[in-house]
């Protein structure tokens, strides 16, 4: 069966048609999440059937951003496929940085991606990336300690709820906290939680005229909750903790509940790899009673930099990496709960994987998410955990470091914000909105 279902997608994309006439390496960046180094052990089935060879660097979530952006914007030519997401494809797509996803085959049936999904990555209606794995963020927890603190996880609990619980839970001495959420810097990393949190809180980045707003209080609301809850339950050091660190953290039985990625639910739920795999359960991202949940909508997608010579050998490697044939292959070898997530809807009409106990709520968190209205209050942006301008990236990396220096202990939460506001202010001053 595994045979076949190779054979079958090298026929489907044509591999073998052109496998002959094709010696290329195509190295690929890509990011150190659990799915993205899954499908490097199966790179040599691609390989075995087009004769192409596929070189990695696999980068931690920070570095990867970095790279990838130095080398396509100074045109370095390093890789001919790069893991990038929501935010960089539109706009790398509207500035002819990226070659245009059109052409794909038939089988690979296009129309399959989640519009979500799709409508993330594309441009004026053109797909520039291929969505890997699909994402938003939910509530994780382990269902033992919950009993045991004497409480019951809502479907869709509020942020004072949480922070409630999360007391409850925490038991230093048995080196339990009772959440674990990020603090990395990195506007990717905590940066995108405390945006998506903030959101919940009714703050948002810039008012309709751009101007920043972090000396309203809906920010100053946001950090102080956030501070005072994990200094109450966190982890110590959890100002360096990112999603991986996280992970870990959960896996080893550290952690009452942890918000974060939808697709972590496939790892804290392995027995080979999660201590507490038998005692995990799920819930929507906590709100605050003002409409907005605390979720975000993200894809690690595969794209083309313009000027690569080897544009086809790289599109034949996404359709190969992103098809629904690829999905089969992991599930025959791996089971269904390990296949990537949130990319197709093909796959959450699959009554096997929709006995995976975290299917749906990946779906509902994903479908509840809604980049065009992502804050209580108007704004002149698009996106959830980040406002998809150019300038972004830069000011948000700036804005997170003065945060995670308050999670540090380094300042106060009045004095990252005053930062954040004129630096931000500046910036977007020189950007001249």
């Amino acid at each position: 069966m595994y045979l076949k279902n190779a054979l079958r997608a090298a026929t489907a994309m044509t591999f073998v048609a052109t496998a002959a006439a094709q010696a290329d390496t195509l190295t690929i960046a890509t990011v150190n999440n659990g799915d993205m180094i899954r499908m490097q052990g199966y790179t040599d089935k691609f390989t075995e059937a087009t004769g192409i060879e596929v070189e990695w660097v696999t980068l931690e979530e920070n570095v990867l951003r970095q790279r990838v952006t130095t080398d396509i914007t100074t045109k370095g030519g390093q890789f001919d496929i790069m893991t990038i997401g929501m935010y960089e494809t539109p706009i790398w797509g509207a500035n002819g940085w990226l070659v245009p996803l059109d052409g794909l085959s038939d089988e690979y049936d296009v129309g399959d991606i989640l519009p979500a999904m799709s409508g993330g990555l594309s441009h004026d209606g053109t797909l520039y990336a291929a969505p890997f794995y699909g994402e938003s963020s939910m509530i994780m927890y382990r269902t033992d300690l919950m009993e045991k603190a004497g409480m019951e996880m809502p479907d869709a609990p509020t942020w004072e709820f949480i922070r409630e619980a999360a007391a409850a839970m925490t038991d230093r001495d048995a080196d339990i906290n009772g959440i674990c959420l990020r603090g990395k810097a990195g506007w990717g990393e905590g940066g995108a939680f405390i945006t998506a949190m903030s959101n919940s809180f009714g703050a948002r980045w810039f008012d309709e005229d751009w101007k920043p707003q972090f000396d309203q209080p809906e920010w100053a609301d946001t950090l102080n909750f956030y501070v005072g809850m994990m200094n109450e339950s966190g982890p110590a050091g959890y100002a360096t903790n990112g999603f991986n660190e996280n992970l870990s953290l959960f896996q080893q039985g550290k952690c009452g509940m942890w918000i974060d990625a939808t697709v972590a639910a496939s790892f804290v739920t392995n027995p080979t790899d999660s201590t507490v795999a038998d005692s995990v359960s799920f819930a929507l991202a906590p709100d605050t009673g003002l409409g907005k949940r605390s979720n975000w909508l993200w894809a690690w997608a595969l794209a083309i930099p313009a000027g690569t010579e080897q544009a086809d050998s790289a599109k034949q490697f996404i359709e190969w990496a992103t098809s629904k044939d690829y999905i089969e292959l992991v599930a025959e070898n791996e089971g269904w709960a390990n296949v990537p997530p949130g990319a197709r809807t093909s796959l959450y009409e699959n009554p096997d994987y929709q006995a995976v106990p975290f299917a749906k709520m990946t779906l509902d968190s994903i479908l509840s998410a809604d980049p065009n209205n992502p804050t209580v209050k108007p704004v002149p942006y698009v996106g959830i955990q980040f406002a998809a301008i150019p300038e972004f990236a830069g000011i948000a990396t700036q804005v997170s470091q003065e945060f995670s220096a308050v999670y540090a202990g380094q300042q106060t939460v009045e004095e990252a914000l005053a930062k954040a506001q004129a630096f931000t202010a500046e910036e977007m001053e020189a950007a001249g909105y």
